[in-house]
């Protein structure tokens, strides 16, 4: 009994090792284009539904996907509604597994493809010269998925032989409209376990294979496991902003309400499948084609009935989760978004992707807020100092937290584009916090002309002006480009500039230089100095960042 239980789980495990490494194989096969669905997933709720499925057919991970979209959310690049059509998507891409399985897994040998496949997965994984290698461990992964499910299959006992194992299921079938929510209870027991909602129909389709449970159980068990597939999502939220943990409500409203109407329809839905696959139901192998077809039509069904209704789901989730007015804290803390067994090292760049937008707004907005304390000496302005000292401050702990996180990432089995991204964003992260820096230093000889009622020569007060706006000009520049690589001809309008810059701070100096030498106030041409240099930091930082962009034309969308 033990050994068997040993069996069972050594099985599974590779089952989920395989689907693991095949899953991430396929990821980084497709490399870039990860990167694109977030344009594409905005268009519209169809377009949202598209992407979801793709998404999920392709890493075979709705848990993942949803929590992409969560992500999202929380990273207010995508709206709620949005998110719900993603999410609706999600629940359908998750059935190919099922049909993989069911159509693959039980109707031969699977060694006899999975050995094969591994065979020709080797040479493309460790041959450098044939550039290969993410295609060779998507197909290693996809043999090794099926050498589980072959032991899966073959470690589950024979229920003719052994009858006794049904024994305890039996007290459980008796209760009419009790047995269905109880099945459905242990397939979100089951899900929740193993962490993957793919995994938990492979082991119910090798259950009703084996005999062990009839079609409605697998069925009401399925149902079970859409519930199950949301609590990833439900406790990654769990901290997280107000529309982040509204998408994972709507995520588990949108499951529930359609085991609600299934509920009520199972039994005339049972029929209908057994009409839509036709063949005799009276062995546990015509079972496993038909569990599949049950999983399909219920989320394509259950997703036509809701799409026309997202907003209504919407508001929903919105009386559920109310926008509460919380405090303003000037503590940062990076509330990504993990997706559990199944990790997504492009979703994970994504996430830092949009917090280093983010940390570049809020040094432009700095930068915004000490121009007008420079073009307003006579004003004490010791409330946007202090601001400035906070925002200073909450970049430190964004460089901190962000470069802990980017460090993590780069240590995931990750292919070359994306590793040079996650170099990318950490030099990237590095020289925000030091622009961060050079404009509290810029606030605070800012203050100091206030304290000290230092007189800048006016004239030189209006060649700074320029100078502080092209220092603007470069840091919208940078912004604007977060998202993708520079081109050559833009990388070339940074270069031109940060000529500029520096061309204009040579004249500056030069111009203070003589002002000193015609007997000019050594406080003021000192202070000009100073402030002409940390603006020329500014754009040396941001050169480096435009490089950091151009180089070998990474892309982070």
């Amino acid at each position: 009994m033990i050994s068997g239980f040993f069996q069972i789980a050594g099985s599974l495990g590779l089952f989920l090792y395989g689907m693991n490494i095949m899953s991430d194989g396929i990821q980084k096969t497709a490399g870039e284009k990860l990167h694109s669905v977030l344009n594409f997933m905005t268009k519209n709720r169809v377009m949202a539904v598209i992407t979801g499925f793709l998404i999920t057919g392709l890493i075979q991970s709705s848990s993942a996907t949803t929590v992409m979209a969560v992500s999202f959310v929380n990273a207010q690049l995508l709206t709620l509604t949005q998110s719900i059509g993603v999410i609706m998507g999600a629940n359908i891409g998750t059935t190919v597994t099922g049909w993989i399985v069911a159509l693959l897994g039980f109707k031969f040998k699977i060694s006899a493809i999975a050995i094969p496949i591994i065979g020709i997965g080797m040479p493309l994984f460790f041959s450098k010269k044939l550039g290969k290698k993410d295609l060779g461990q998507a197909l290693i992964g996809f043999g090794i998925l099926f050498l589980g499910l072959t032991l899966l299959k073959d470690s589950v006992p024979d229920i003719k032989a052994h009858p006794e194992i049904l024994e305890f299921l039996s007290d459980y079938t008796g209760f009419g409209f009790g047995s269905f929510l109880i099945f459905v209870l242990v397939g979100t027991l089951l899900t929740v376990v193993v962490q993957s909602s793919s995994a938990a129909m492979a082991i119910t389709l090798t259950m009703a294979n084996a005999g062990w449970i009839d079609f409605g159980t697998a069925a009401a068990i399925v149902l079970g496991e859409n519930i199950g597939t949301t609590v990833t999502a439900y406790l990654a939220s769990i901290g997280t902003s107000v529309n982040a943990r509204r998408a994972s409500r709507a995520h588990l409203l949108f499951n529930v309400l359609g085991v609600v109407w299934m509920a009520i329809l199972f039994k005339p839905f049972i029929g209908l499948v057994e009409m839509v696959v036709p063949g005799e139901l009276t062995g546990p192998e015509g079972i496993p084609a038909r569990l599949a077809m049950f999983h399909t039509l219920f989320n394509v069904i259950n997703t036509l009935i809701w799409i026309g209704f997202v907003n209504f789901l919407a508001k929903i989730v919105i009386k559920l989760v109310p926008d509460k007015e919380e405090l303003e804290s000037n503590k940062y803390e990076f509330k990504y978004i993990s997706a559990g067994i199944q990790e997504t090292p492009e979703i994970n760049i994504l996430n830092a992707k949009s917090e280093v937008s983010k940390m570049a707004n809020i040094v432009k907005n700095m930068y915004t807020e000490y121009l007008q304390v420079f073009k307003n000496p006579d004003k004490k302005m010791g409330d946007k100092i202090t601001l400035l000292k906070e925002q200073e401050d909450y970049t430190d702990q964004m460089q901190e937290q962000l470069s802990s996180y980017l460090v993590e990432v780069s240590r995931e089995n990750l292919n070359e584009s994306s590793a040079l991204n996650v170099a990318m964003l950490m030099r990237t992260v590095n020289e925000l916090e030091s622009v961060g820096d050079s404009i509290y230093n810029l606030s605070l000889l800012a203050q100091r002309r206030y304290d000290k009622a230092i007189d800048l020569d006016p004239i030189a007060v209006e060649e700074i002006l320029p100078y502080a706006d092209r220092v603007t000009k470069f840091l919208d520049f940078i912004t604007k480009h977060l998202d993708s690589p520079l081109s050559a001809v833009e990388m070339e309008k940074a270069r031109k500039i940060e000529r500029k810059i520096d061309k204009t701070r040579n004249t500056l100096n030069k111009s203070a230089r003589k002002r000193l030498r015609d007997k000019g106030n050594i406080k003021s041409e000192l202070m000009i100095i100073d402030i002409v240099r940390h603006m020329e930091h500014i754009g040396d930082y941001l050169i480096n960042i435009a490089e950091s962009l151009r180089h070998d034309e990474v892309s982070v969308r």
